[in-house]
């Protein structure tokens, strides 16, 4: 649209703009028709009962409705006895599958198929935990066992994940399963329960993880009101700390210096009366040289030398603090300025304090996205069977199809070959591209992401620009200026910011691709890659940085001036760079602020949350609830209150900035003269000597 009563002498925000970087905002939509197409296609193909269902020896699904074993449980993992740390007794290689099958429940005692076959009530039990192709229980167990139609043995197993593990456990020391320290394995050997122990180590300990996710799921329940009270209290806090930063900031910031130079000169004090206390004391006098390194660091502290260089390195950091005072404290006061100009435009703008769950909302729908899509690529693949046998075969290892496995060859020539499942693959052109698939889909994901924060920025960006570019503050600025810059960002400046989010996407797959390879080259030994490696990923790293702090102040002069990236980059770096220690100084200090008001609202709402929580409040002692760990919700307080905080304050952020560049560029632009009127507040230009003449002062 056009001004919206702004003075006709007006230098700022470009209104009449038009679209840019039109390539980059084609290219972004045939990439998001792309990744529509693969997600489709990966969803045709993908299955995610694989990873969340067992399944048997034959690759059907358990306890799945509309398949063969419906109505069966989970496969125990059985077949030809186990060799300490899982080594499999065949030769020749390859080994065939223990067998799996689909049971209606976990066995709950020891047998073993010996036993059992000489009893009626065992054996008919004992047929729940054999294969269905099982009929005859007439047949000698030597060849029911060599045929693997049963198992050896049963264990007492749990179920977890939908399979059946030892139950084993801990009783006083010893470790029991089903109250026994052994276990006939079927073959007239006893063997001790700790041979289980290395097998089921990690079921057990997803047992552990799930009891005490039960706690924790209870104490969420009955604490879940307070904790979001708490989550309420930190947000006011939040909103309380930006408000009052507008006529605190200077305070906060000078006694932060105040204290720095007091604290070092303390330190001086304290180090000078050490210096004089060991004078004249036996060993004082060696100087560090002689010492030469020592692990104890007390030594060190019995030596003159050591204080007086502690002196002199405290003496100069106390003269270089007091220095940069001197010839810095304008820019100082106009940091301050700035940053209580920040706290009015916030409040002129407080919708934009909500605006982070529209950009949080919109992250979740990209992770779900790319979440979703990995896993129905991940398990896409096909059902792959192969030949095994346990005497030389010519077919062994090949793939085969169980519903001709019969009647092929391979029965006739190998007697004891068996067509098994051996895993999910496909020799398809899609499964041989499903790894550029994958790749693809991650690059996607980077840069859709990086492309909702741009959205996010700049639409801050344009909104606190439209209050520091409105000549009389606030009545020239828009009715709904959040709204209105988040559609020009749309309308005018999505190739831009496409173009941004795409060049941070590419070195965020490159970080990724560097951290995958380092992975893979662990256990190399060759020094020199792994070297090298290290030297791209620092490289890399701080390449990253660099590109997200140049995207940031980029979108800020998108919002503002409506030129296409490059140009808004480098018009952003040049800008800064002509005033590096302007730049300098804010950022300390705006970090030093946010960093005490974090720490002011995250630690007042956590203490608050552990004296209420472990019931240390007398006046609301019978309110708290009864807890299993009552650091479950004190945790949960603390971690939502340095979001919400950092949420607030990342708004706050970019305002100070936009506001910081809006500044720079009235400078610039701008002298003050009818022509061309400074726009910035009047406390900012009685700060910098700075009238606007033949102009009423905003």
């Amino acid at each position: 649209g056009t001004p919206q009563k702004y003075d006709p002498t007006f230098k700022g925000p470009i209104y009449d703009r038009g679209c840019t970087d039109i390539v980059c905002c084609v290219l972004l939509v045939v990439a998001i028709v792309g990744y529509v197409v693969v997600g489709v296609v990966a969803w045709t193909h993908g299955d995610p009962r694989k990873v969340i269902h067992p399944t048997d020896s034959h690759g059907q699904f358990c306890g799945q409705q509309g398949t063969p074993n419906e109505y069966g449980r989970a496969p125990p993992d059985r077949g030809v006895p186990r060799i300490p740390h899982g080594i499999r007794a065949c030769s020749p290689p390859p080994c065939p599958p223990p067998v799996q099958i689909c049971v209606s429940k976990c066995p709950d005692r020891y047998m073993t198929y010996l036993t059992a076959y000489g009893n009626a009530a065992s054996l008919e039990y004992y047929r729940n935990f054999c294969t269905p192709e099982f009929k005859n229980s007439q047949k000698a167990p030597i060849e029911v066992l060599k045929d693997k139609e049963c198992p050896a043995m049963l264990i007492p197993s749990t179920p977890l994940a939908r399979r059946c593990f030892p139950a084993i456990q801990a009783k006083k020391g010893v470790i029991m399963v089903g109250n026994e320290t052994t276990y006939d394995d079927g073959q007239g050997h006893r063997r001790n329960v700790t041979e289980l122990l290395e097998g089921a180590k990690k079921a057990n300990v997803v047992l552990e993880t799930r009891q005490l996710a039960m706690k924790i799921f209870e104490d969420y329940t009955v604490s879940w009101y307070w904790i979001i009270i708490g989550l309420v209290i930190a947000m006011v806090a939040s909103l309380i700390f930006i408000v009052l930063l507008r006529f605190l900031a200077g305070i906060m910031v000078w006694v932060m210096i105040v204290m720095v130079i007091l604290v070092l000169g303390y330190g001086i004090f304290h180090c000078y009366m050490e210096y004089a206390k060991l004078k004249g004391e036996a060993g004082s006098d060696v100087s560090l040289t002689d010492l030469g390194f020592q692990t104890d660091l007390r030594v060190y502290l019995h030596l003159r030398q050591t204080w007086l260089a502690f002196l002199i390195i405290l003496c100069v950091l106390e003269l270089v603090i007091v220095l940069l005072l001197i010839f810095l404290r304008k820019r100082i006061l106009i940091a301050i300025a700035l940053i209580k100009e920040a706290s009015r435009a916030v409040g002129h703008v407080m919708s934009s304090l909500l605006f982070p769950l529209c950009t949080f909302f919109l992250l979740c729908l990209c992770i779900a996205y790319w979440a979703s899509t990995a896993v129905f690529l991940s398990t896409s693949n096909e059902a792959v069977y192969k030949v095994f046998n346990e005497s030389a075969c010519p077919f062994s290892g090949q793939t085969c199809k169980p519903e001709t496995f019969n009647t092929s060859n391979v029965t006739k020539l190998c007697s004891d070959a068996q067509c098994l499942f051996a895993f999910y693959g496909g020799e398809t052109a899609y499964h041989k591209y499903l790894i550029v698939l994958q790749f693809f889909n991650v690059f996607m994901f980077f840069w859709l992401a990086n492309f909702v924060i741009a959205l996010g920025q700049v639409t801050l960006a344009g909104a606190f620009a439209s209050y520091y570019w409105a000549f009389k503050k606030p009545d020239d600025m828009p009715a709904f200026p959040l709204f209105s810059a988040f559609g020009r960002a749309l309308r005018y400046h999505t190739g831009s910011l496409a173009f941004g989010s795409l060049v941070l996407a590419i070195v965020q797959v490159i970080r990724v691709t560097l951290e995958y390879l380092d992975h893979r080259l662990k256990a190399a030994e060759n020094k020199f890659a792994k070297f090298l490696l290290s030297c791209l990923k620092c490289c890399f790293w701080c390449l990253e940085k660099f590109i997200k702090f140049l995207n940031r102040n980029a979108y800020i002069m998108i919002a503002i001036y409506g030129t296409n990236f490059c140009t808004s980059a480098r018009n952003a770096f040049f800008l800064l760079m002509r005033n590096i220690i302007r730049v300098a100084v804010l950022d300390k200090v705006t970090d030093f602020l946010f960093f005490l008001g974090k720490l002011l609202i995250v630690g007042s709402v956590g203490i608050l949350a552990f004296f209420f929580f472990t019931q240390r409040i007398k006046l609301v002692q019978d309110t708290a609830p009864p807890l299993n760990y009552y650091w479950v919700p004190i945790l949960t307080v603390i971690v939502g209150s340095y979001l919400i905080a950092h949420g607030f304050f990342s708004v706050y952020g970019m305002c100070v900035d936009t506001l910081f560049l809006c500044f720079l560029e009235d400078l610039e632009r701008n002298d003050g003269s009818a022509e061309k009127p400074y726009f910035m507040s009047q406390n900012l230009r009685k700060l910098l000597k700075k009238t606007n003449k033949g102009q009423p002062d905003a």
